[in-house]
């Protein structure tokens, strides 16, 4: 089941803006987000959560970037398929292979 987004992307790149924007008013940067998230109407923890993905995304912090993990995600969906692919081949291979001894043996 996949949670819904209450927040537009537009909304969480201006949010992740002015904590950005805003960092050096604040003793750090949890200080920033907590200032900042009421105004947005999140909970300070979800944004820092923008936050850290911006800062992953746009090199400032180490980490496996959305585009990253979005091709992940799809190449284990296509492992996944291929698996089934290919384990259907063996059944039918079984299949066929038990099909052409049984007509053998009848003849």
């Amino acid at each position: 089941m996949r949670k819904s987004n209450k927040f537009s992307p537009e909304v969480r790149e201006r949010a992740v803006r002015m904590v950005l924007e805003h960092r050096g008013e604040h003793p750090s940067l949890w200080a920033a987000i907590e200032s900042i998230a009421p105004k947005i109407g999140c909970v300070p923890q979800t944004l820092h959560d923008w936050v850290r993905k911006h800062e992953i995304d746009h090199g400032m912090r180490d980490g496996v970037t959305s585009d990253e993990r979005e091709r992940v995600k799809a190449l284990e969906r296509e492992v996944k398929e291929l698996r089934r692919a290919n384990e259907i081949l063996k059944l039918a291979s079984a299949f066929f292979a038990q099909a052409e001894l049984d007509r053998r043996f009848k003849s």
